[in-house]
């Protein structure tokens, strides 16, 4: 029973860490360059974690691993689009919930991808969503924008990358895969910066350090958690508590960014959110 709290407790400080990595991001490109910020991000953060899973990768056949970084570049597409959207939103709270629809998206990729028709979880979960989606986009008429689009399909490349994820990739460790895939999107991230993107000649401390804070405390040491957190807690309880990092998003937005939350965008956000809960809970009692 006490492993369990623990577990949830860690899982909560894991939610509160992924939030605080939005914040982290958004500073550091203000001096960094958004995908080669990604690139330098995961790179460093893969070899913080390596240590942790190295005699896995020792054992680990050569294909399999070629095969695991490879499904990482759909990460890297999603994170890379995410950014982007970072990069353009003046505040982060609808974004992160709009994110968190990836999970939602996964058996509609399914579908797409693997011919495996959605559950009837899903069809219930899918208006509820729909209608936040609207609410969050409604300002007065209904008209979408760019940042909410491009946290769209981030959202929906998570979903790709989920399908493909647990369809090649899963007899690893989570956490040697992670470390992986980290590395494969922080390496295709460098390489498109210097392909596409304009380093400044100087990089303040400040933009360094939120840096630092964005690798060590939103990358490596919430994976880190998160692998723990996952392996003790009770999966149905791990997967709700999961759903807390939008919401402590959405309240560092407010208070960091002074995000306005006129009624519309708290029902959509609170529908949005209903939606997952609803999709969580009777996925697992099915």
């Amino acid at each position: 029973m006490f492993a369990n709290l623990r577990a949830e407790f860690i899982l909560i400080i894991t939610t509160l860490l992924a939030a605080a990595g939005w914040v982290f991001s958004k500073q550091a490109i203000e001096g960094l360059p958004p995908i080669g910020f990604i690139g330098l991000r995961f790179v460093t953060a893969s070899l913080l974690l390596l240590p942790f899973c190295l005699p896995a990768l020792r054992k680990a056949p050569r294909g399999e691993i070629l095969r695991s970084m490879g499904v990482g570049v759909f990460l890297g597409g999603s994170i890379f689009c995410w950014i982007y959207a970072i990069s353009i939103s003046e505040t982060l709270g609808e974004g992160a919930f709009i994110m968190s629809l990836s999970m939602l998206f996964v058996p509609l990729v399914a579908w797409v991808l693997f011919k495996r028709r959605p559950g009837r979880p899903f069809w219930l979960s899918l208006p509820i969503a729909v209608i936040g989606l609207f609410l969050l986009a409604w300002s007065g008429e209904w008209n979408i924008a760019a940042n909410q689009m491009w946290f769209l399909v981030a959202a929906v490349g998570l979903a790709v990358h989920f399908n493909f994820n647990s369809q090649y990739s899963a007899r690893f460790s989570p956490m040697l895969l992670t470390t992986l895939q980290l590395f494969a999107t922080g390496c295709l991230g460098l390489v498109l910066s210097y392909s596409i993107e304009t380093w400044p000649d100087n990089v303040s401390i400040i933009t360094w350090q939120w840096f630092a804070l964005s690798v060590l405390l939103a990358t490596s040491l919430r994976y880190l958690m998160q692998t723990l957190g996952q392996k003790h807690a009770n999966p149905t309880n791990a997967a709700l508590l999961m759903l807390l990092e939008p919401v402590w998003t959405m309240i560092l937005s407010v208070w960091i960014y002074d995000e306005s939350m006129p009624l519309n965008k708290i029902i959509g956000c609170a529908l949005l959110l209903g939606s997952l809960v609803l999709y969580r809970l009777t996925s697992m009692r099915a």
